[in-house]
């Protein structure tokens, strides 16, 4: 079983930059490819970006070369690094674990989720 707590979301103006992590509990987590997933008022929820065990990631469209999602392992947490954030980047967003170390891309494939955290960018 794997839990998982995300801290770093609050209120930041367009341009500014936010930290996100992600601290995970149980001895497979440092073994499983984890993700980033948000979800705005009134939208599905939308992959962001995942990192697989061995540290090969991948990003949404939306925010190539704005995020970067990294791990340590050693302390069981993940990262996201927000820069140039834009309005249109408010959403709730939520760490997810998956059972194994290969990443993907779609929410159905994570099995462990965190309780989410606000992210609001003012314009």
């Amino acid at each position: 079983q794997v839990q998982l707590v995300e801290s770093g979301g609050g209120l930041v103006q367009a341009g500014d930059s936010l930290r996100l992590s992600c601290a995970a509990s149980g001895s497979a987590a440092s073994r499983s490819a984890m993700g980033w997933f948000r979800q705005a008022p009134g939208k599905e929820r939308e992959f962001v970006a995942t990192i697989t065990w061995s540290y090969i990631t991948t990003y949404a469209d939306s925010v190539k070369g704005r995020f970067t999602i990294s791990r340590d392992n050693a302390k069981n947490t993940i990262y996201l690094q927000m820069s140039s954030l834009k309005p249109a980047d408010t959403a709730v967003y939520y760490c997810a674990g998956r059972a194994g170390p290969q990443s993907s891309v779609q929410s159905h494939g994570y099995v462990y989720w965190g309780q989410g955290t606000q992210v609001t960018v003012s314009s």
